[in-house]
């Protein structure tokens, strides 16, 4: 169930389609120089899960969306704060991650094809992050924010070479699998396990 392309339980990209002809063993890793370029061209559309991921995840979304009604509520109901109660949410900052009650860290579920040495985070927040409405990208301003966060409650943590080791993105709007839960994703490099789990926490 939800696993063929033609029973695809989100709209699915050429990538994806390509990624489905494919066998694990034929698959290539994205690694952090890959990342990097990727990153720094916007060009988000080429991220990519293991073949295997892609069609587990095709099949977990199509089940979850069944037994909840969207991914939404899985979210709501299992993996963000209680406290955060029903959308429309009202966070007690209008300034993306301002407050800690605003936001949550969680290692993604549902990682893209990463090389091992890469931890892939979702950074879930009930505050609205704005982006550009002709583009779907982040406002500049949204970006400073953005990158003055990930700085703090990142890169700093892991020593002198923490910003080397930290990167991030926020997918455009049309390549977001939950539209309706602000997120951005981040990427580390050789995170110790006990850090992960100190922001995961």
């Amino acid at each position: 169930m939800g696993d063929k392309v033609e029973d695809a339980p989100f709209p699915l990209t050429d990538v994806d389609r390509w990624v489905l002809s494919q066998t694990d063993e034929e698959f290539k890793y994205h690694d952090w120089e890959e990342l990097r370029e990727i990153i720094d061209t916007n060009n988000l559309s080429v991220l990519k899960r293991k073949p295997s991921d892609l069609r587990q995840y095709m099949k977990w979304t199509a089940e979850t969306k069944a037994a909840y009604g969207s991914m939404t509520n899985f979210l709501l109901q299992h993996r963000l704060p209680k406290s955060w109660g029903p959308i429309p949410f009202t966070p007690a900052s209008e300034i993306p991650f301002n407050d800690p009650s605003d936001y949550t860290v969680l290692v993604n579920d549902w990682p893209y094809g990463l090389t091992p040495d890469i931890t892939h985070i979702v950074v879930w927040t009930r505050t609205i992050i704005p982006t550009d409405s002709a583009t779907g990208d982040v406002t500049p301003e949204s970006r400073r924010l953005i990158v003055d966060f990930v700085k703090t409650h990142f890169s700093d943590k892991l020593g002198p070479d923490g910003e080397k080791r930290v990167m991030w993105f926020k997918n455009w709007v049309a390549l977001q699998s939950v539209r309706a839960l602000e997120h951005i994703h981040v990427l580390v490099k050789n995170a110790d396990p006990a850090v992960i789990a100190e922001w995961t926490k």
